[in-house]
């Protein structure tokens, strides 16, 4: 349990969290609150209304920063506020259809902004470990039948992807220019996550958000790459890896051993097509929802992608604890839930509080996972 970011260590630990007001910010944003953590959240304003930011997650802040990564000195504003001891840095623009419209703001965004948040860690005291979220599709992708492994070649074919494989050539000099020459300031990772699913997320164009909407409504959901395979993970999944992560990275007797990139991905049967997993998805939410494919002209995304999380296995002892077809049964309870007027904290607390369960079980022995 300890190795996996659940320890007493956050307990009363200042963190600065970018992103906060986004889907998997809130999630984490939680489930630092429930472990004692002084939270302080730097982001936009919440990119959806409804938003799990404002059900569920906006009175556990120290304080609660309205700003823009694009802007050096709120950056530098928001670490003197917070004085934090670990950084979470997840705010981005972390859509790839958006970056094709407005490609300027997403490398102002995920690039630049990324250099404002390690360039004020390197000047501020105090700051034990920094872990920067970039995405799986930071790296170079050749449409292979295998994973990629961390040490694979970073690229992208769409301003998202590039600018996340730009992200992490970032924190990579930083590391090696500014932080790896002290052993006793911030020690920098980077982690990179497969797709998330969960609970809360309203965001416009992504898969689960738009069918959770077209099954409401009644309506098939359209789908653009139905044979697209995607590294599919509930939500809380990736956010116990960034855990453990930084918590390695500030207290583990060989730091500088896990200031590097990491994976953070599904099993291997997980990585599914996004047709099988919304057939799936619409199994579980039942009336007569189904799906239909959208023959529009529709811009570049890659085919097949899947990351190796061998490493974080290895060295972390992180592994998925949730399957696929259980993190889409998790997710449909979460909505229809909320939908009949639960308390979105309240349904996140209980899937936290279950999922922390099953971790146990897991490094326990007590389920085995294919």
């Amino acid at each position: 349990m300890e190795a996996l970011g659940v320890s007493e260590f956050w307990r009363g630990r200042r963190v600065l969290l970018t992103g906060h007001t986004g889907f998997k910010g809130a999630w984490l944003a939680l489930w630092l609150s429930q472990m004692g953590a002084r939270v302080t959240g730097f982001a936009l304003p919440p990119p959806s209304d409804p938003s799990l930011h404002a059900l569920a997650s906006a009175s556990v802040f120290e304080h609660d920063i309205i700003g823009d990564l694009r802007d050096p000195a709120a950056v530098d504003a928001a670490y003197a506020r917070a004085a934090p001891e670990v950084v979470l840095h997840l705010a981005a623009q972390a859509l790839v259809r958006p970056s094709f419209a407005d490609p300027v703001a997403t490398y102002a965004t995920n690039v630049m902004g990324t250099v404002h948040v390690l360039d004020a860690a390197r000047r501020q005291g105090g700051v034990a470990a920094v872990v920067v979220v970039t995405s799986d599709k930071a790296y170079e992708n050749r449409e292979w039948h295998w994973a990629y492994r961390e040490d694979e070649a970073m690229g992208g074919h769409d301003p998202y992807s590039s600018s996340k494989g730009c992200a992490e050539l970032v924190t990579a000099a930083f590391r090696r220019s500014y932080f790896a020459a002290d052993p006793d300031g911030a020690a920098v990772a980077s982690a990179r996550a497969g797709n998330v699913i969960g609970g809360g997320d309203w965001a416009l164009d992504r898969v689960v958000p738009d069918c959770i909407r077209a099954f409401a409504d009644g309506r098939k959901v359209a789908l653009r790459s139905p044979g697209a395979t995607r590294p599919w993970q509930h939500v809380l999944e990736p956010l116990a890896g960034y855990l453990a992560l930084a918590e390695r990275l500030a207290t583990g007797v060989d730091r500088a051993r896990f200031a590097a990139g990491w994976n953070f991905g599904p099993a291997e049967a997980d990585a599914i097509a996004v047709g099988e997993l919304v057939t799936t998805l619409a199994r579980f939410w039942g009336d007569d929802a189904g799906w239909e494919l959208d023959a529009r002209p529709q811009p570049h995304e890659a085919h097949y992608l899947k990351v190796d999380a061998s490493k974080a296995r290895a060295e972390l002892g992180w592994r998925p604890a949730l399957g696929v077809t259980e993190a889409l049964d998790w997710t449909v309870d979460w909505y229809r839930r909320q939908a009949r007027g639960e308390d979105a904290r309240e349904l996140c607390l209980d899937q936290i509080a279950r999922y922390r369960a099953r971790m146990a079980d897991a490094d326990q022995g007590l389920i085995e996972r294919a």
